[in-house]
């Protein structure tokens, strides 16, 4: 169920996961701000394949909005949210391609939110194949499930709700430790396309 208050969602990164968020977003009746290192003007076709609702912007402008997702590779994250204010805006790491010996015995996330500190980062949208991820979550008559995890209650509850209007069944794993060491890559949750039946 919609909430009367939408939030809106930016998107830094324009490859797969961040179509696939930007589709998801959609579908969950957000506006969306799709942001790349080379400029709005390199995303206007894909704009226009994305459809309504979705703009280009630029890095600044994606990370204004409500909900951001860092949709990059994991060698660029900190490059791409270096210079930007965060405040206490939601951010969502779906980030995966790292190597473990990158953490020093951390979670992906763990590291993510020292980088954009004060912001609520919620982990999420790591486990599912971005093809999947962007595809209608209503399958073989139930819902996909996606798992996220966090530390604050509030943002973990606008990013639920970002996932229920998109139609998923939403999983909680508990904090951002915890829940990420169940659900980044080589982890039990990893990679695993379940869906709740009725």
């Amino acid at each position: 169920m919609q909430q009367e208050n939408v939030k809106s969602v930016g998107i830094i990164g324009a490859g797969r996961l961040g179509q696939a968020m930007a589709q998801t977003a959609r579908r969950a009746g957000r506006q969306v701000v799709i942001a790349n290192s080379r400029g709005p003007q390199s995303l206007t076709s894909l704009v226009g394949e994305l459809g309504e609702g979705v703009s280009a912007g630029t890095v600044k402008a994606a990370a204004a909005a409500d909900i951001v997702v860092l949709a990059v590779m994991w060698q660029d994250v900190s490059q791409a949210v270096k210079g930007l204010e965060w405040d206490a805006r939601i951010v969502i790491d779906p980030t995966n391609d790292f190597e473990r010996s990158d953490l020093d015995g951390r979670t992906s996330s763990e590291v993510v939110a020292e980088l954009v500190g004060p912001a609520r980062v919620v982990k999420a949208a790591n486990t599912l194949r971005a093809a999947i991820l962007g595809s209608d979550p209503h399958q073989a008559g139930g819902q996909r499930v996606i798992f996220l995890s966090g530390d604050d209650a509030d943002a973990k509850a606008e990013v639920v709700a970002l996932f229920e209007d998109a139609g998923f069944f939403v999983i909680d794993l508990g904090g951002l430790r915890e829940g990420g060491l169940m659900q980044q890559v080589g982890a039990p949750l990893a990679g695993h396309n379940l869906i709740r039946l009725p």
